[in-house]
Formats: structure tokens, C-alpha cells, sequence
């Protein structure tokens, strides 16, 4: 991966149509002083960062100011929600309804408040992605009115919202339209040229064509002067990978987790998916493994998903050591308990909860320290005759990871696979060392992780 300096002062072609950011000059020169690589894809531990849970206003220098706090944690990645003006035409207050694909929304600060959050991302080795929603925008866009061609319409000419949503704050973008789609690109490009971001979380990336990303991400990546940003596809489609995607989410493994938990689902149930989501998906592509996110956060709070907050931790550790890629939600380091209406400023107390905060932190120093527990490693998974305890064994090289994983809120017992018998192996969580029986019992909803063989 080479070094990045950004050195290079990089005009900016701004659309007609569209306003310039607000509170600062696009065409600003990126910082020269910063010495910053991209974490690679199977590496990355994400954050993700809703704005209206740090500040009612100037969100961007609560978050900044927090930075320290998220970099403890151990995390190498931010993906910021929508930053962009909100439509105010048959509005929700959704921060997905764009009004201004080239600007900032007010209520979270200035393009130099941006600049200054990215550069001091990159300054503690974390990078940065925006999300991006690419296959809506608000209705007082100035697009629909400038080019009203760029939007899908109905039988008798009306601009429509998506078809099968009820996402009637936002106009449908037509894709057949070739100015529309250089448009978007140039739109994207923007924010790598003139603030630096490493890549884009796009939101519904399925119905989004994918030979429109195919172009889009091979522009931007050459754009990026030789570094690799990273692309993260909310959806499940397979041609999100050979577009050009890094990544896309485990929807899939989201569900049986939850089934899982509430028993609705055997523990076996988690390896057939696993699996299934990762089954031809190709060298060097990854899925987004969470338990919670800013969608599934307004329906429930984790610790109330999966059943208490030990039963989180639980899922949590399922979820992200079984096959890799890894995604906190910026609040629920804290257990914070209700639900949050991502429409809406919801004050989040980071000092609630210090011991589970450490507890995330303590997961993640071992997910970061343990490369077979990544996505790259190896998966061997064990048969539990309860069905109520993940046994699996991560392999990569000379690193070995055995998890498991009670799933249930009683004590069950579980075999030890035979080869984690014969030595004395490390308790990844309390530094001990001991030799295994040829059983393990573990008490509710309890994790443990022994390493090296």
C-alpha cells in the first residue's frame, strides 16, 4: 500500500446546478502533512457515525472531539452518515433525502469542519467513507427541476418516489440517463478530491445498476492518484463484487444471529449461512458482519434484540469471530438501551457503561492482534450435540483461534476438539494459561477465546 501525502492541490468541476459547501472554498488545498495508509479491506474495523447522536449542531467538531475515544476503541474506519443538505419538500428530516449532492447540511457544520475531522482521522490512522445514496434524491433537488429527464416517471409523466417503498420524501433517479450518471460521478468524485475520503458506504446499492457502479468505482479509484478507497454495498447482490464493491452486508447472517439468540434457530443454523454469504464470493471480497446498525437501531436497541446485555456480547462475538468484518455503531459501546431514531438529534451519554465499553475494546485488540480471526482465516467449524455452542476454529498460518460461544441463557457443556487437548493453550481474555479437558462448560450466554496451539 503506498503512502499517501496529500500534497497535491486538486480543482474541482462543480456542476451548474449545483450550490457550493457550505462555510468554505471547494477548492481548497488537502493537507500536505499527513502519512496515512488505507487499512486493507480483510483489516478494516468499522465505526459507524451518526451524526445526530453527538451534538444537535456542529456535529462534526463533537465528533472530532470524541476521535480519541473511537480510536481506543480500536477501530481503523469511519463511515459518516449522509452529510448533505436535507430536502424540505414532503420532508422527514431523513438525512437520505439529498438536496445537494456538492454541499454540507448545516446543522452538522462546514466542508473545513469536514476537512479538519478527516485529518484527524488519517493523523490516528483511521480512514474515512461518506455515505452516498446514489438511487434517490430529495424532491427540491435542483436537479428535479434543471433535469427533470433524470428522473423516472410514471404513465402520465409524473416524477415518482422508489417503486415498492413508501419513501415518499424522495425522487426515483432514472439510470438511463447518461448525463444523470456522469453527473453522480462527478458528484462523488468531489468529496475524494477535495476532502480526502477513503471510499463510500453506498446506500441501496441492489437497485442501483451494476454496470453504472462498474464505471462509477473504476472512476473514482483512479481519481484517487493509486489509493485503494474503500466500497462498502448496502445489499446482497453479486454483481456488487465483480463492480467493483469490497464489501457488502451480511443481511443474511444479521437474521439468523437474531433467530439464533431468541431461540427460534439451532447454533448450527449460523454456520450454514456463514457458509452460504461467503460461498464463491471471490478473492479479496468480504462481508459487513454486525449485530446492529443505524437501521436496526430503530426498531431495537441490541441489548433488547438479542435478549439482555450479556446476550448482546454474545451475539457480538458470534457475529464478528466467526468469519470477519466488523461493524460497531457508534452507541452501543455504551449499551445504550432505547431505541434511536436516526431522523432525529438522539443524546447518547458516552460515559454510561465503562466496563462494557472496555469489553468492545478488549474483543477488538484481540480481533486486530489475531489475523486468523479475520476474513482471511480459515473456518473449522466444530458440531455441537446441544446445538447451543458455537465451537469454531480460525486458522491462518501459524495463528490459531478457537471461539465459543454459549447462545444460550443456561449453562451447557460442549466437547473440546481433540487437538486443543494435548497443550496448554491461552485464554485470549484473561491471559491464562491452562490445559483443556475434553469438555468446557460455560455459563449463560458465556464467550471464551483461546489462542495458539
Amino acid at each position: 500500500m503506498k503512502k499517501l501525502f496529500y500534497s497535491l492541490l486538486l480543482t474541482v468541476l462543480a456542476l451548474g446546478s449545483m450550490g457550493c459547501p457550505r462555510g468554505g472554498n471547494p477548492n481548497k488545498a488537502l493537507p500536505d502533512n499527513v502519512d496515512y495508509d488505507v487499512p486493507e479491506v480483510a483489516d478494516v474495523v468499522m465505526y459507524q457515525v451518526n451524526p445526530r447522536v453527538f451534538a444537535p449542531s456542529n456535529s462534526f467538531q463533537a465528533i472530532t472531539a470524541r476521535l480519541d475515544s473511537i480510536e481506543d476503541l480500536g477501530v481503523n474506519m469511519l463511515w459518516i452518515m449522509p452529510i448533505y443538505p436535507i430536502g424540505e419538500e414532503k420532508s422527514k428530516n431523513s438525512p437520505y433525502s439529498v438536496r445537494d449532492y456538492k454541499a454540507v447540511a448545516p446543522e452538522y457544520g462546514t466542508i473545513d469542519d469536514l476537512r479538519t475531522l478527516v485529518t484527524s482521522c488519517h493523523q490516528r490512522g483511521m480512514g474515512v467513507i461518506l455515505d452516498w445514496v446514489a438511487n434517490h434524491t430529495a424532491w427540491d433537488n435542483a436537479w428535479v427541476t434543471e433535469h427533470p429527464d433524470w428522473y423516472t416517471h410514471d404513465s402520465v409523466g409524473n416524477i415518482i418516489y422508489p417503486p415498492g417503498t413508501d419513501w415518499t420524501d424522495v425522487a426515483d433517479l432514472n439510470y438511463n440517463n447518461r448525463e444523470m450518471r456522469d453527473a453522480m460521478i462527478d458528484a462523488m468524485r468531489f468529496w475524494v478530491d477535495s476532502v480526502g475520503i477513503d471510499g463510500f458506504r453506498c446506500d441501496v446499492a441492489d437497485q442501483v445498476p451494476s454496470d453504472f457502479w462498474s464505471e462509477c468505482i473504476s472512476t473514482l479509484r483512479e481519481a484517487a492518484k493509486g489509493r485503494h478507497l474503500i466500497m462498502l454495498a448496502e445489499g446482497a447482490n453479486p454483481e456488487n463484487f465483480s463492480a467493483g464493491f469490497d464489501l457488502n452486508y451480511a443481511w443474511e447472517f444479521m437474521g439468523a444471529i437474531a433467530e439464533v439468540m431468541k431461540g427460534e434457530a439451532k447454533v448450527g443454523k449460523l454456520i450454514d449461512v456463514d457458509k452460504n454469504e461467503y460461498k464463491d464470493l471471490g478473492s479479496g471480497k468480504y462481508k459487513l458482519r454486525f449485530t446492529t446498525n443505524h437501521d436496526e437501531a430503530t426498531k431495537a436497541s441490541p441489548i433488547k434484540l438479542y435478549g439482555g446485555e450479556r446476550a448482546s456480547m454474545a451475539a457480538f462475538v458470534a457475529t464478528t469471530m466467526l468469519h470477519g468484518g466488523m461493524l460497531v455503531y457508534g452507541s452501543q459501546e455504551v449499551g445504550y438501551p432505547e431505541t434511536i431514531n436516526f431522523f432525529h438529534y438522539v443524546p447518547v451519554n458516552w460515559n454510561a457503561n465503562p466496563e462494557l465499553r472496555e469489553e468492545y475494546k478488549k474483543l477488538i485488540a484481540i480481533y486486530n492482534m489475531h489475523p486468523a480471526l479475520r476474513s482471511s482465516g480459515k473456518v473449522i467449524a466444530f458440531e455441537d450435540a446441544g446445538n447451543s455452542v458455537l465451537c469454531v476454529e480460525r486458522v491462518l498460518n501459524n495463528d490459531n483461534v478457537l471461539v465459543l460461544v454459549n447462545v444460550r441463557n443456561e449453562v451447557r457443556s460442549i466437547d473440546v476438539p481433540p487437538m486443543w487437548t494435548t497443550h496448554s493453550v491461552t485464554n485470549l481474555l484473561t491471559g491464562e494459561q491452562s490445559n483443556l479437558g475434553k469438555s468446557i462448560s460455560l455459563q449463560p450466554y458465556q464467550y471464551i477465546l483461546f489462542g495458539n496451539k
